[in-house]
């Protein structure tokens, strides 16, 4: 049998890293062993779910380029997907081990098991269920459903141990006497995530699960109902945390944690899966910037990493940076395009005319990590006036004799032809060397007259891209300001 794999979100937030993370491994599994990739949405939890919820999940995935062959919106043979829809399953799983003598009835109530457990804590002891109620007989639990009294169903764990082989950590056991009867069915009649998601597996035929490391304490209770549904368990492979660079588990205060955040901050969904693939998995030699197919034929489990993984920023803005130099330009200028015309700066000449557009990308491409650093970078190229920033002034123009080399670079560039990368350089480094200055100290005026910053991309290319009317007419309104200044 190929396998079959599942990733099962609860919608009672979007998409964070850790859940785009362990959807991206199950579906390279999936893909690389031609198997089944499953969504299945875990939505038994109603105070807390919601559809919105479910609709940022999906959008995540579908950004992240994450495609399911079974589940929400594309169905297939073990429907439905939604946990909510198949709570009749449960109910029918839950009297299949009451009946087994696997389950029984607990009528304890909160405030006593509260107080039990309180109890044990004053005595320094770890407290687990004492099992008040396996050994009422029938006519007590018959007189307390006449009764109408509340009533939750737990799961009765055997004596001894039990075990599984996990493709990361290796074979792990538990003994059974540290593990309580836990509760499979609420008293209000929803079943817990230990009985759904075990459900849920055997009737889809899960032949892998792939999940965080955090659930390795579950798996037992997992292994132990697989075992009384005599079902074969599957394989596990649990997988790294992902932490921030504090080495504390990733949260909103590390930054952006949901996946459409980083979309809207200008990520590329191909570098993005790229370094989530890197968090906790390495293809077996030095690479890192790679395509899915490539993932895809180098991905197995036994690679991935037993350690947490590191989420930097600085790695997925060094990734971004790789894929964006990768694009073909087209296909950028149809991404930044838009968010030009956000801003509204898209009737402006340079971005009008599409070849002119395409070299304007090119000239800042170096220098772009996220897709908004090309609007900003080109923000004081495509506005009609500039500002000058303080700081540039007064680093480029502490020298009163500076606006009078500035203007006659002006003269020299009224001349230059063709006005071309290399001919306003030959003008720039001739009128430095003519006026006896540094041409440092020229080029840093000139970006200044041209951008009003301290940095912008390459000087030469920026000119040329501009033409001789537009350099000459910024250079002159940057004398005009200085004079007005003094």
């Amino acid at each position: 049998m190929l396998p079959r794999v599942r990733f099962a979100p609860s919608p009672t937030g979007y998409l964070h890293v850790g859940g785009a993370r362990t959807a991206l491994f199950n579906w390279l599994y999936a893909r690389s062993t031609g198997g089944t990739f499953i969504l299945r949405i875990e939505d038994t939890d109603a105070e807390r779910s919601s559809s919105d919820m479910v609709t940022g999940i999906l959008d995540g995935l579908r950004w992240l380029g994450l495609d399911w062959d079974e589940g929400p919106e594309v169905g297939g043979p073990h429907t439905p997907y939604f946990q909510s829809q198949r709570l009749d399953r449960y109910t029918r799983a839950v009297t299949q081990l009451l009946e087994s003598g696997r389950a029984y009835r607990c009528y304890c109530t909160s405030e006593r098991l509260r107080t039990e457990r309180e109890a044990a804590e004053q005595r320094g002891e770890a407290w687990q269920y004492d099992r008040a109620c396996l050994g009422l007989t029938d006519d007590e639990r018959k007189t307390r459903d006449a009764a109408g009294a509340p009533a939750a169903v737990r799961f009765l764990v055997r004596e001894g141990h039990t075990s599984f082989d996990d493709a990361v950590k290796g074979r792990i056991e538990f003994d059974t006497a540290h593990i309580e009867d836990f509760v499979i069915l609420r008293s209000d009649g929803l079943p817990t995530y230990h009985l759904s998601v075990v459900v849920d597996d055997v009737d889809m035929q899960i032949t892998d699960v792939i999940r965080g490391d955090d659930h390795i304490s579950n798996t037992p209770k997992h292994v132990l109902l697989f075992e009384a549904f005599k079902a074969p368990a599957p394989r596990f492979a649990h997988v790294p945390l992902i932490l921030g660079q504090d080495k504390k588990r990733l949260s909103k205060r590390h930054g952006a944690t949901s996946v459409m955040e980083y979309a809207r901050l200008g990520y590329l969904p191909d570098a993005m899966v790229n370094f989530l693939a890197l968090l906790g998995w390495a293809p077996g030699d030095d690479r890192e910037v790679m395509s899915r197919e490539e993932m895809v034929a180098s991905f197995s489990l036994e690679r991935i990493s037993g350690g947490n993984a590191v989420f930097n920023t600085e790695k997925l803005d060094w990734m971004n940076a790789q894929y964006l130099a990768r694009m073909p330009l087209t296909e950028l200028a149809s991404r930044v395009l838009p968010l030009i015309a956000d801003v509204g700066l898209a009737d402006s000449p340079i971005v009008r005319d599409q070849d002119t557009f395409i070299r304007l990308l090119e000239l800042l491409r170096p220098r772009a990590k996220r897709l908004p650093d090309f609007v900003e970078q080109a923000r004081p190229l495509l506005t009609s006036s500039v500002t000058y920033e303080d700081a540039a002034l007064e680093k480029s123009f502490s020298s009163a004799d500076m606006p009078s080399h500035l203007a006659a670079l002006t003269a020299a560039l009224a001349t230059t032809s063709p006005f071309d990368e290399s001919h306003v350089e030959a003008a720039v480094r001739g009128t430095a060397a003519e006026r006896g200055i540094k041409a440092g100290s020229l080029i840093h005026g000139v970006r200044v007259g041209l951008t009003g910053r301290t940095a912008s991309p390459g000087l030469f290319e920026m000119m040329a891209l501009l033409g001789r009317e537009e350099t000459i007419a910024r250079l002159n309104a940057l004398l005009t300001f200085l004079a007005a200044r003094k």
